[in-house]
């Protein structure tokens, strides 16, 4: 399967899959939802892949959310989200019916739609300079369905903040650490390995369950 906006590669029972519009800041287009959703629904049958890291190409961004420059310019005088259909259903693992555990691994900025991505995701470990926020006050739009996805994986007073805040502060990736959003902070050239080393972790877990091998409760 080839794709235009991201790029997917199998090593060791992992499948990584690459956000891969760095030029754009890695938002999604109609091209990416549908590659995305696509290859989730195509993993589903996929046995050999027993986890998956979802990252994204460069290190400015992980996601912007939408390609504003994807929203039809028909006259209207401002945007009217009630004729725009909401891109999430397409966008995460879980939406489109894969339930094989993902992990991202965030290099740079995480806003707006990224949120889709990062509340499907059974984890997240992120570089030291990723930020995460919520743009949509800034821009005159709602906060609306990003972060009401988020409740279960930050504190009340947190999603308050970066909805009402918008473009003024952006959450650090160690004030995400701190409040249980992201479970591990490493250097930026650190994070494909760590990333790597817990996929690989996962898979070796789900083989040794498989395979009905007893492990002695003594070791630790």
């Amino acid at each position: 399967m080839s794709h235009e906006t991201i790029s997917f590669t199998t090593e060791n029972g992992v499948g990584w899959v690459t956000l891969d519009r760095a030029e754009r800041l890695n938002a999604f287009d109609e091209t990416m939802q549908q590659e995305l959703s696509d290859l989730w629904r195509s993993l589903r049958e996929d046995d050999d892949v027993r986890c998956i890291v979802l990252t994204a190409a460069g290190d400015k961004s992980f996601c912007t959310g939408i390609d504003r420059s994807e929203i039809p310019d028909d006259g209207a005088t401002e945007f009217d989200p009630y004729r725009w259909n909401d891109p999430g259903e397409r966008l995460g693992p879980k939406s489109n019916g894969l339930f094989t555990p993902v992990i991202a691994a965030v290099n740079g900025m995480a806003c707006g739609g990224a949120f889709y991505l990062l509340s499907e995701v059974e984890f997240i470990i992120a570089a030291d300079h990723a930020t995460f926020f919520d743009p949509h006050v800034t821009y005159g739009m709602a906060a609306v369905y990003e972060p009401t996805l988020m409740v279960p994986r930050m504190p009340f007073g947190d999603i308050a903040r970066m909805s009402l805040l918008g473009n003024h502060e952006r959450m650090s990736a160690q004030r995400a650490h701190q409040i249980g959003l992201v479970s591990e902070v490493v250097p930026a050239d650190g994070l494909y390995e760590a990333a790597r080393w817990a996929a690989e972790a996962l898979v070796e877990g789900q083989a040794t369950f498989a395979s009905g091998k007893r492990i002695d409760p003594r070791i630790r």
